[in-house]
């Protein structure tokens, strides 16, 4: 079977785990890396055969590390390992997550510091490229010595017990010495998360800078305050990039014309400081993919096979730190897109700041307009930025106290997922908003860009006339900025 992407551990890109996860591509293994896994595993079955007690191979877990298991009960060892450490709660993660978390997991054993058998990741790549998707519980994890648990629920399906989303149930695998451990201890379940995360990040840093563009028209502000001289002044990376999508966005606007010398002398800070913030938030999603990134092509077992010294090093590369503090990070700044995107639609509703109609809807008083849509962006705001505390900042003893220090990495990935998901509304009720806004302000036109973006908007939802429920209009932007149809819309190419 030829595959669209072959793993070797090192250099696996965000965007061709999407593919996996999101997409049909399918997975096979770098010859390179096939040498590895077999010299690991080589090393490992000397290991098994000998006396000396070594984690992992041939004694306890955890807070029982020091009790030595006889050689004729290492099998046993490993899937009571994996039946063990299933212990997840809550709503399953979502396919995607889980097919990241498989293809993830393959890569990091294909590094060859595992010391699984090539036969054993061959059974997990089958998985993957059958479609047959474990039931992953989504909490359970503390990102301590890895995800253990969602990896342990994983794992089960393997050995032919577990739970499945779909699929047909695979022919089971009996686990070798250190096999259960090799399958799962490491970080990919909240790497996988994380991933999916900063590619929908992305994409929403770049739809906030449309949605501003439109309110910067629709309240008709100032397009000056993006010009490039001042964002050298001050050469953050992200800042100048969001600067030049607003220069791009708003160009040769018929609406920012009109206004050119009505007096007003400064916007709002939410219209004026657009680049500053929206760039603090892309060099905020810029750090969680760089982290993201490293981790996915990172060993993060413990021990470690080095075989090409004979040595089997026990470490701590299983601690979730980087990618918890990755996650918060993202959470942080995706809730800076989000508040300041509530600001602006909270001008549009207002009168004495936008010169339109209350709630953007002409005959008020009969009619409420877009009213509730803005509590309803208040509401979502308000929860981003109680997600946004920081999962990194606790920690909490376990295993009898061996795993005394533990990174929480797990929540704050699916608190980032989640923000993602938050702002993504937030930012499509403030689409709306300013669609409606434009609409109001005919006969003058906004950009050549904007225009097609509006057209885009208007191809799914109507212009607001009388009253009706706003919840379908929303979710219909936000499909189109989840799928990337509205930056697809947009003849601009942004940054």
């Amino acid at each position: 079977m030829v595959h669209n992407l072959l793993l070797d551990g090192s250099s696996l890109s965000l965007e061709a785990l999407e593919s996996v996860a999101r997409g049909r591509d399918t997975v096979g293994l770098a010859e390179s890396a096939r040498a590895r896994v077999r010299a690991a595993r080589a090393l490992v079955d000397r290991h098994a055969a000998g006396d000396a007690a070594v984690y992992g191979i041939n004694t306890g877990f955890g807070s029982l590390a020091e009790v030595k298991i006889p050689q004729d009960q290492l099998a046993a060892l490993q899937l009571n390992l994996i039946r063990s450490h299933a212990a997840g709660v809550g709503e399953p993660l979502p396919v995607p997550a889980v097919r990241a978390l498989m293809a993830l997991r393959a890569n990091v054993l294909a590094k060859g510091f595992s010391g699984i058998r090539e036969e054993t990741l061959e059974a997990l790549l089958a998985l993957l490229n059958e479609r047959v998707h474990p039931r992953v519980p989504s909490r359970g994890s503390v990102g301590a010595s890895g995800d253990l648990a969602p990896l342990a629920h994983l794992a089960l399906v393997l050995v032919g017990e577990g739970e499945l989303l779909e699929g047909k149930r695979p022919v089971p695998v009996t686990l070798a010495a250190k096999e259960g451990l090799a399958l799962i201890n490491g970080t990919q379940a909240s790497t996988a998360v994380l991933a999916l995360a900063v590619l929908d990040a992305s994409r929403l840093a770049r739809a906030a800078d449309i949605a501003a563009a439109m309110s910067v028209d629709a309240l008709r502000g100032s397009a000056h305050p993006f010009e490039a001289r001042i964002h050298a002044a001050r050469p953050v990376p992200g800042q100048a990039a969001s600067a030049a999508n607003l220069t791009a966005l708003l160009a040769a606007s018929s609406i920012n014309a009109s206004h050119e010398n009505c007096g007003k002398v400064q916007d709002a800070y939410a219209l004026r400081c657009a680049p500053q913030v929206h760039g603090s938030a892309r060099e905020a999603i810029g750090f969680a993919r760089r982290l993201a990134e490293i981790e996915a092509n990172s060993a993060t077992d413990n021990p470690m096979v080095f075989a090409d010294t004979g040595d089997i090093v026990s470490g701590g590369n299983f601690h979730g730190a980087p990618v918890a503090l990755a996650a918060d990070t993202l959470a942080i700044g995706l809730a800076q897109l989000a508040t300041i995107s509530e600001r602006r639609t909270d001008r549009m509703m207002t009168a004495v700041e936008s010169g339109l109609p209350p709630f953007l809807i002409r005959n008020g008083g009969l009619n409420s307009g877009l009213m509730m849509a803005h509590v309803t962006a208040a509401a979502l705001t308000s929860e981003i930025k109680t997600l946004a505390h920081p999962a990194a900042a606790d920690t909490i003893p376990t295993s009898a106290g061996r795993e005394d220090h533990v990174s929480m990495s797990m929540g704050a990935a699916l608190k980032a997922a989640r923000v993602v998901e938050l702002a993504r509304l937030v930012i499509s009720i403030e689409l709306l908003a300013a669609a409606q806004a434009i609409d109001l302000l005919a006969p003058l036109k906004t950009s050549p860009a904007l225009a097609a973006v509006h057209a885009a908007i208007r191809a799914r939802v109507a212009t607001l006339v009388v009253d009706r429920p706003p919840s379908p209009d929303i979710d219909a932007i936000n499909a189109l900025v989840e799928d990337g149809a509205l930056e697809r819309a947009c003849p601009v190419r942004l940054v």
